[in-house]
């Protein structure tokens, strides 16, 4: 059976099947080659295939949104006969630490994991750490990589953007580490190190080499901050001189933020401490269409994780079949690509978004109104007869 249909920009995910003889040879999965980037790094080691080349990874619903959202993976994984089976964890945001330390253990065993977002707790004392937070650094998945890039049928105001951010995940001001020195005045810590700011560095200018990129931006704030973020400033720079082939260059954070909403095309790889990148790829989703259109990848020296960019649970709409499935699609990609399923994953990337007409970003965002967006294998398809009924075995 081969895939038909898949949700693009709006709606519930849909599938539909036809039989693989009636489809023609591009329409089937694999059958034809797509020229791609790939977000995993050299340094990522995939799960080696378990029971047969099947593939075992953790599933994280999360809140809000995600468990329906991860319904729609499982159904698209189930119709293109996807060599992927999920042990799904359940993690919330109560004060018990136990679900948390059960993810990280399957994660350990799977090596991948697919997650939906968990929302932070903030009726608890300051000393409960997030749970995204938690998961990160005791997995040490310490580069957050996001693509943004225009995609087809979706207007935006501005076109032609294809950026890759590559996030510093384990440090920075999310070291939770605030305290209240007296009475009225709290002190928080900002951790820079040598020894992470040349690796997420090191990160950047390798993924940029094998994507083919040609130059890499590194933000900061070090006019300012001239200890911390000069400390990662310098380490860029150092590991730059060692690509001579890719363009650097540096831009303080406040100045990066009007240069994206005005001419993002300048920018192709960028890289940045923890804060300032989870700012960034906010800003960077909204120019490409919103939240429910980029997808988002943690790699580690071991493990991987893959969820939508922005960090948001959707409580809103949860339960309401609004929800946009395209950023966690996309994440379910990512997630192929680095298991090298290439054959079942070619035909879902995001090169081959055609909606039928286009949309947009306000309504890609809200995913209102009757558009219904499909995911194209290939030339428009010519309509084919239904297939007889068969008979049951």
């Amino acid at each position: 059976m081969a895939l038909k249909v898949a949700t693009v920009a709006g709606g519930a995910a849909k599938a539909v099947l036809r039989p693989a003889l009636l489809c023609r040879p591009w329409e089937v999965l694999g059958a034809h080659e797509v020229p791609s980037r790939s977000i995993s790094s050299q340094q990522t080691i995939p799960p080696s295939a378990k029971y047969g080349g099947r593939h075992t990874v953790t599933m994280i619903p999360g809140d809000g949104i995600g468990p329906e959202l991860m319904l729609h993976v499982k159904s698209v994984f189930r119709h293109a006969c996807v060599p992927v089976d999920f042990e799904e964890v359940h993690v919330s945001s109560n004060a018990d630490e136990e679900d948390i330390r059960n993810a990280i253990m399957a994660i350990r065993r799977n090596r991948v994991a697919l997650k939906g977002n968990i929302e932070t707790n903030h009726n608890l004392p300051p000393s409960h750490k997030s749970r995204n937070n938690i998961l990160r650094t005791s997995l040490d998945l310490y580069a957050n990589v996001i693509h943004c890039k225009s995609l087809p049928g979706v207007v935006t105001r501005h076109k032609d953007i294809d950026i890759l951010i590559v996030r510093e995940n384990t440090e920075g001001e999310y070291s939770s580490l605030e305290h209240e020195s007296v009475a009225g005045v709290v002190e928080s810590l900002k951790i820079i190190t040598k020894a992470k700011s040349l690796r997420i560095a090191e990160y950047a200018f390798k993924l940029a080499q094998e994507s083919g990129r040609k130059k890499v931006t590194a933000v900061h704030k070090a006019n300012i901050m001239k200890l911390g973020d000069g400390l990662f400033l310098q380490c860029c720079r150092e590991v730059a001189a060692r690509y001579p082939q890719i363009t650097f260059e540096n831009m303080i954070v406040d100045n990066t933020t009007m240069q994206l909403v005005s001419r993002p095309q300048q920018f192709d790889v960028m890289v940045m401490p923890n804060l300032y990148g989870n700012i960034v790829n906010n800003v960077c989703a909204g120019l490409v269409g919103g939240p429910g259109l980029v997808a988002g990848a943690n790699y580690g020296h071991v493990y991987a994780v893959f969820e939508t960019a922005t960090r948001n649970t959707g409580k809103s709409i949860a339960n309401k079949n609004i929800a946009n499935p395209t950023a966690t699609l996309l994440a379910s990609c990512m997630m192929l690509d680095h298991l090298k399923c290439t054959l079942q994953t070619s035909g879902a990337r995001a090169q081959h978004l055609k909606p039928s007409r286009t949309l947009s970003a306000t309504s890609a965002s809200s995913t209102a109104g009757p558009w219904r967006p499909r995911l194209a294998l290939g030339p428009p398809w010519i309509p084919l007869p239904t297939p007889a009924p068969q008979p049951a075995w």
